[in-house]
């Protein structure tokens, strides 16, 4: 059973998902995807892990008290701090895909406490990448969102799945593809307007997750090694001195493989429990 909750944090409305029994797993999501984003890979947690998703603010059921405010990757870093702090008082299990991990990374390197192993899958982390991967990067995001201005979500949305190296062809057959309901287009502008610049300006405080008690698994996917987000997650596992772990299929492999990707993710968890 799956059964939806709000929360106050500050400023905003948070809507939250929770399912399944066990240790506390957070599920955050990349991209515009809200709590619903991760229904096929926490359908396949859930009866391991107590399973969260959410809807970050300004996504679907999470409202922002004022709208004119932009959330930076701390704002929505500080909301999973209080969601985890509202949920257990040990710490969790958190895996984070593309910004998500973004959000999961700053959020560990402010309350460290509140997470006990960390996934962070394909981390968009600009200021890793080396010269001129570091400038085409960031060329790229600029791109995508100048495209939103000028022609909208959607056209904005290929060139985010064009650098994403996104292949809708490589996904598990029985993967649901479900049909965007109608909170798609106002997420996609809400994230093309607020979260896409915010990742672009964001910088991870690399000695902060150094000196993090909090276990660090930078994930890459197994066909996603062209592009750049992959090498960021590569780049992170160096500087933190910890292997990096690959999980099946591309950047949204949790998505697009959501029964290998979570078998993954458990391997991965588990292997912190034992």
């Amino acid at each position: 059973m799956t059964v939806s909750t709000a929360l106050d944090v500050p400023g905003a409305r948070l809507r939250y998902l929770q399912r399944g029994s066990g240790p506390l797993l957070l599920l955050v999501a990349g991209g515009d995807g809200d709590a619903a984003a991760g229904d096929d890979l926490a359908a396949r947690l859930a009866d391991t892990y107590t399973v969260v998703t959410y809807d970050r603010r300004g996504l679907s059921e999470s409202t922002i008290h004022d709208p004119a405010q932009s959330p930076t990757i701390t704002t929505h870093a500080e909301d999973v701090h209080h969601l985890l702090a509202a949920l257990t008082t040990e710490p969790a299990f958190v895996y984070g895909s593309s910004i998500g991990a973004l959000i999961s990374l700053e959020l560990v390197s402010r309350h460290p406490e509140l997470v006990s192993t960390l996934v962070a899958h394909e981390p968009p982390a600009t200021q890793l990448l080396p010269e001129p991967e570091r400038t085409r990067a960031r060329q790229d995001q600029r791109e995508a969102e100048d495209i939103h201005q000028a022609e909208g979500a959607f056209p904005a949305l290929r060139k985010f799945a064009t650098f994403a190296g996104i292949d809708p062809a490589d996904r598990e057959p029985d993967a649901a593809a479900t049909p965007p309901g109608p909170e798609r287009l106002p997420n996609l502008e809400f994230f093309l307007t607020h979260d896409a610049p915010a990742v672009r300006r964001h910088q991870l405080d690399i000695a902060a997750l150094k000196a993090a008690p909090t276990r660090i698994v930078p994930a890459v996917g197994q066909t996603s090694a062209h592009i750049w987000a992959h090498h960021c997650a590569r780049l992170l596992a160096e500087e933190l001195g910890t292997p990096y772990v690959e999980f099946p299929g591309g950047h949204n492999g949790g998505v697009f493989r959501p029964r290998a990707f979570a078998a993954r993710l458990h391997e991965v968890l588990s292997s912190t429990l034992l």
